[in-house]
């Protein structure tokens, strides 16, 4: 029988303090225990429920971070806010990792991580009915000091004002991650689609040097249409990529196989 530091060990969190690259998926629309099983598949390292931006319910969150956890992908969710009941449901139910958005000072990141820990380090409530512990009991504070240290909260710089605090938001304890929303950062800049743009690359220097100073990774979301863009950063030393929706995948896929069949259509007509 798995002892407890293997049922709750996070390879996502182990593989960024090794210094590794790592991908994620978001999920907007995918609604089955499939959907953990097609990312163990595809190679990915996390997926991340979007709270923010879908209609999911935490009923369905909750199916697809059991079966990314069983596939070997670590499941994340991102919430809406930085609200503690919230935060602590999405982890009772299976989640390995928050991603907090609009983080904007040290006081929101110590919000995430005060409701994603349990006490000392945070507020978390205590629930004897974890999946991740596969609903097994282990004393309280062997399995809170276990899974507070393997649990993974990435907070999102995604505006100015988080760029300009954002080497007090690194050196909060409990932060592991700096996640660049360079969709919405670029938008608040007033520079919508610029990805390219000097000052957003600036900014997202600042955020990686930040998070060098202090030991923090560092994830970039909104640049997957962009392959040139993400190979700079990952040069820069940025670690976590998000590769895109289930949505994205889907619509691509879809019109790649439309264009192909109008191909053929137009190279079989006399």
């Amino acid at each position: 029988m798995p002892t407890l530091e293997q049922l709750v060990r996070n390879p996502l969190k182990e593989k960024l303090r090794a210094g590794e690259v790592v991908t994620s998926m978001i999920v907007r629309i995918s609604r089955g225990p499939e959907t953990g099983r097609l990312a163990g598949t595809a190679g990915l390292d996390a997926i991340y429920v979007d709270l923010e931006h879908s209609p999911l319910t935490l009923e369905t969150t909750a199916v697809i971070c059991t079966s990314a956890w069983e596939a070997g992908v670590t499941p994340m969710v991102r919430v809406p806010g930085k609200d503690a009941g919230l935060i602590g449901r999405i982890l009772d139910l299976g989640a390995m990792g928050v991603i907090a958005p609009q983080v904007d000072s040290a006081d929101d990141a110590r919000q995430a991580v005060s409701a994603a820990l349990y006490p000392p380090a945070g507020r978390r409530s205590v629930s004897s009915t974890l999946p991740v512990l596969a609903y097994r009991n282990f004393p309280a504070l062997e399995m809170t000091q276990q899974m507070n240290s393997q649990i993974l909260i990435a907070v999102m710089i995604e505006t100015e004002a988080g760029i300009r605090h954002c080497d007090e938001i690194a050196a909060v304890d409990g932060v592991d991650m700096l996640f660049i929303g360079a969709h919405d950062l670029s938008v608040d800049m007033g520079l919508a689609g610029q990805s390219d743009h000097p000052r957003l690359k600036e900014s997202i220097h600042q955020v990686l040097q930040s998070a060098k100073r202090h030991g923090k990774a560092v994830g970039i979301g909104g640049m997957a249409a962009n392959p040139q863009a993400l190979q700079f950063w990952l040069t820069q030393g940025v670690q976590f990529i998000s590769v895109g929706s289930d949505l994205g995948f889907l619509l691509q896929g879809a019109t790649q196989s439309v264009a192909r069949v109008r191909d053929m259509q137009t190279n079989t007509n006399p």
